[in-house]
């Protein structure tokens, strides 16, 4: 085997080593929906209570400024307010004027920028000092959030050396990745999020200087079992990312395109309501930090019409609203259409029956109830305890189909 080989062999040589410069831009202010995200992954926190705090940031503590933008880009013309900024920054926290003392206001990252405004400009601190005895926990977590990522418009690139060596032993070809930081930048005020955790495993570490057909003596060498795991639970703020991005789970390339032109699903005020409402009613439910479809919304996909699931249908409705705007269409004439429409679909599905299963079996694993899934190649019933139980029954049988695991080796 390949470890027998890399153990037996004792020696590696350098095949080839190659280091890259990478710089990473300051991050844009926060929009809406990119705050939700962070505070998500950050706090825990739920696409409404992110929005609840920014309003009350905004209108009780006068400590940040408008938070329901789309944009994340400042104008031009706020630089002239920017001593200001940082005047009532330091008056509000004292304990920050070591931080500071190191940004240099000469700086013009790519957030200001005139062209990308639109309605408003991204979410920081306003002009006005706030008092911090007056903020919750949560608030003060958040608003430190925005105000870090305004600073860090006045520090420089984060840089970061990637080294990636390529070695042979015992007839195997082996790879190793370092990453050695020059300058932090602004990640010393703003904690990178995106790094993956195998980022974290084989990009952070720091190789020794190599040199191509320099000889390395493996000290040891392990096998290490691997299984691929289901996707993860979304995530609030994942959830909201999703939304936004909604154009890569259209195949309909001319749809696509307009979904990838508009805001997605819903807007920045109204992803958060549109996820609470789901809550709510019961279509959605909580579970640690990620939210879960109940049975009640697995049952509704299956009972309404297609078209009216079909994210698609968001980026139709965008291009009428677009010839409304620009006289092509009239409002009536738009209703008008909407209503034949919707008339077509009730008088066809009015005489359908709906099904719904109750006699579902058992789970073979873990004797729990399981629900009827679509899957690729076909329907099948799955263990409702997924993906604590991964129990599947093929539908008109009693066996189960075991979920596989496929293993790998490093």
């Amino acid at each position: 085997t390949a470890l027998s080989a890399i153990k037996q062999a004792g020696m590696a040589n350098v095949i080839s080593v190659t280091t890259e410069r990478v710089k990473e831009s300051q991050p844009l202010a926060f929009d809406l929906g990119t705050l939700q995200q962070v505070c998500s992954a950050k706090f825990g926190l739920g696409a409404q209570d992110t929005l609840d705090i920014a309003q009350s940031l905004y209108e009780t503590h006068k400590a940040t400024t408008y938070p329901r933008s789309d944009c994340g880009y400042l104008p031009e013309s706020m630089l002239a307010e920017v001593p200001a900024v940082l005047k009532a920054v330091a008056k509000s926290d004292p304990n920050i004027v070591q931080v500071l003392s190191r940004l240099d206001k000469t700086i013009r990252s790519r957030v200001w920028n005139d062209k990308k405004i639109t309605a408003h400009h991204g979410i920081i601190p306003t002009l006005e000092p706030t008092d911090f005895s007056k903020m919750s926990e949560k608030e003060l977590a958040v608003y430190k959030l925005i105000r870090s990522y305004y600073l860090a418009q006045f520090l420089p690139v984060h840089e970061y050396d990637r080294t990636v060596v390529e070695l042979s032993c015992g007839n195997n070809r082996l790879k190793a990745t370092g990453k050695q930081i020059v300058s932090q930048g602004w990640h010393s005020v703003v904690k990178a999020e995106k790094e993956t955790d195998d980022d974290v495993e084989n990009k952070s570490q720091v190789l020794p200087p190599l040199s191509e057909g320099m000889q390395c003596k493996v000290i040891s060498a392990e096998l290490k079992q691997l299984a691929t795991l289901p996707p993860k639970p979304y995530t609030e703020g994942e959830l909201i990312r999703a939304m936004k991005g909604i154009a890569k789970f259209v195949s309909d390339p001319r749809l696509k395109q307009k979904l990838k032109e508009t805001t997605g699903l819903g807007t920045e005020a109204t992803r958060a309501g549109i996820i609470k409402a789901l809550l709510q009613r019961n279509y959605l439910v909580t579970k640690s930090k990620s939210v879960r479809a109940t049975e009640a919304a697995f049952k509704l996909i299956d009972a309404v019409p297609p078209a009216i699931i079909d994210p698609g249908m968001t980026a139709l409705w965008e291009q009428a609203l677009e010839s409304i705007e620009s006289g092509e269409m009239t409002m009536d004439s738009f209703l008008a259409k909407q209503t034949q429409w919707l008339q077509q679909l009730i008088q066809h599905y009015s005489k359908s029956v709906l099904i719904i299963e109750s006699n579902s079996p058992k789970c073979p694993e873990c004797n729990g109830q399981m629900r009827k899934v679509n899957g690729k190649n076909g329907p099948f019933w799955s263990c409702k305890n997924y993906p604590s139980c991964s129990g599947i029954v093929s539908i008109g049988s009693s066996k189960t189909k075991k979920s596989r695991k496929r293993k790998t080796a490093e």
